[in-house]
């Protein structure tokens, strides 16, 4: 397992991205419902960081961050489909998705 501070670090790191695909989110017009709601999904997992770091149980941080990046990966797909959606919005999908799957390598 990682040391305390690094995981810390890395779950503000998490939430930054995941928030910043959530206001590109609230940017984009014409957006499919399944993204939305991956996002969404992701957003309010993200909101559960500080309650799952301070019960200090390093199964369910592992349980969070896979569930997330399965959640990440499916919003990627999305954002690759070839869909009208801005490089705003792909950035921010991408930057989270890439902090997911390296947390996620990390942790095992």
């Amino acid at each position: 397992m990682l040391p305390e501070q690094e995981i810390r670090n890395r779950l503000s790191g998490l939430q930054l991205a995941v928030g910043h695909a959530a206001q590109a989110l609230s940017a984009e017009r014409c957006l499919p419902g399944e993204l939305r709601d991956y996002i969404q999904k992701l957003d309010r997992q993200s909101d559960r960081i500080s309650e799952i770091l301070a019960l200090r149980d390093p199964r369910r941080i592992v349980k969070l961050i896979e569930d997330m990046e399965v959640l990440g990966a499916r919003a990627r797909r999305v954002c690759s489909s070839g869909l009208p959606l801005s490089g705003q919005m792909k950035s921010a999908v991408n930057h989270m998705h890439n902090e997911l799957v390296d947390f996620k390598q990390r942790l095992h």
